[in-house]
């Protein structure tokens, strides 16, 4: 089931459309004010945002701005009352990847979040590959196995999902729930410990110097980052 974070303020629209989104078949979750909803991206996953612009707290281009320090890839649907060039322009640059403007119709809101979330499941399909190279290791990500001259190392399935994205967004940072979402799916939640200890045997099978790290490197408060050498 995708998830939706839905941050309106105004308390009937945004009963409105939460429940005919879940009557779509969508769990949604929703914020009424821009610092709650924030928080809330920060803390769980979810498939795409619905933004309303005009937000107590902390305005929506506000908070888009820092949902995309962490997070590029997340699907942003803006929602507003003003309909002027200047606006949707500046909610573009923000990092926003549509925009509606009040009232709008429900069944277009609808076309447009399918669009959105079929356009990001294509963008964030990871390349066909079996094996790459990493120091003195090939991983082998079909049969789960990295061999070198010091032996094989045996990865367990969510070790190998996690190494294979950070592998095919090499040089790129990948956000937690980015993380989340591919390797651990719509439902299940692991800790952030859970991550950090999958990244920690990274360094220990691959990194020359563990606790120096040149490949698998932490980014603070965003996620990882795989750099390739």
């Amino acid at each position: 089931m995708r998830r939706l974070l839905l941050v309106e303020d105004e308390e009937h629209l945004r009963e409105l459309l939460k429940m005919n989104l879940e009557m779509e078949g969508y769990e949604v979750v929703t914020a009424e004010d821009g610092k709650s909803g924030f928080r809330l991206f920060e803390q769980q996953h979810f498939d795409l945002i619905i933004l309303d612009i005009m937000l107590p707290e902390m305005d929506g281009l506000a908070v888009c701005e820092q949902i995309r320090l962490r997070d590029k890839e997340v699907p942003i649907i803006f929602l507003t009352a003003k309909d002027t060039a200047g606006e949707r322009v500046e909610g573009l640059k923000k990092g926003g990847d549509d925009y509606l403007i009040k009232p709008f119709d429900l069944e277009e809101l609808t076309i447009r979040i399918q669009n959105l979330l079929r356009r990001a499941s294509t963008s964030r399909s990871t390349t066909e590959f079996d094996e790459y190279k990493i120091g003195d290791y090939t991983i082998n990500f079909k049969t789960h196995e990295a061999d070198s001259n010091k032996g094989p190392i045996t990865l367990t399935q969510k070790e190998a999902m996690l190494l294979k994205l950070l592998v095919d967004r090499k040089n790129e940072v990948v956000s937690r729930n980015q993380i989340l979402q591919v390797v651990w799916g719509y439902d299940v939640y692991p800790s952030t410990r859970t991550i950090d200890n999958f990244v920690l045997s990274f360094r220990k099978y691959f990194e020359p110097d563990p606790k120096n790290p040149i490949y698998f490197i932490s980014i603070r408060g965003i996620g990882y980052k795989f750099v390739e050498k």
